[in-house]
């Protein structure tokens, strides 16, 4: 009898085990952070990435690199990769001309005509170089 209870335990603890790994885990706040708030929501830093892999038509890992300990997954903190450093200065710069030539978003000129502000997307049309000519 306490052997069919010793398996019916394992069994049970063996499904809590293999099914919390399957749970939300908690947040954890973005690391380095250089360009974007320190206090960005997860939500926020999402629709964030989200436009950078619309405006470059790319997928996650053209920025970040794989982690050391399971190269399945990204480590979002590591610099290791050169195209994350050209992403915070392409920010920079982007928002250096909004700053300069354009005005906040639904914000109108004298006559009315909303003002429109760049991103990535104006040079890059979902290519992850912008072409030149």
């Amino acid at each position: 009898m306490t052997y069919k209870k010793t398996i019916t335990l394992s069994v049970l603890l063996s499904a809590v085990v293999m099914l919390s790994a399957f749970m939300p885990q908690a947040d954890e706040k973005p690391k380095n952070l250089k360009v974007l708030p320190k206090d960005i929501s997860r939500d926020q830093l999402k629709e964030v990435m989200d436009g950078f892999k619309t405006a470059l038509g790319v997928k996650c890992n053209f920025c970040h690199a794989a982690r050391t300990d399971d190269p399945k997954k990204l480590d979002f903190a590591s610099d290791e990769k050169p195209e994350k450093e050209t992403a915070r200065n392409m920010m920079r710069m982007t928002m250096k001309i909004n700053k300069k030539y354009f005005h906040p978003i639904g914000s109108k000129d004298k006559d009315g005509k909303a003002l429109i502000a760049i991103s990535c997307i104006t040079c890059h049309n979902g290519k992850e170089h912008p072409e030149t000519k």
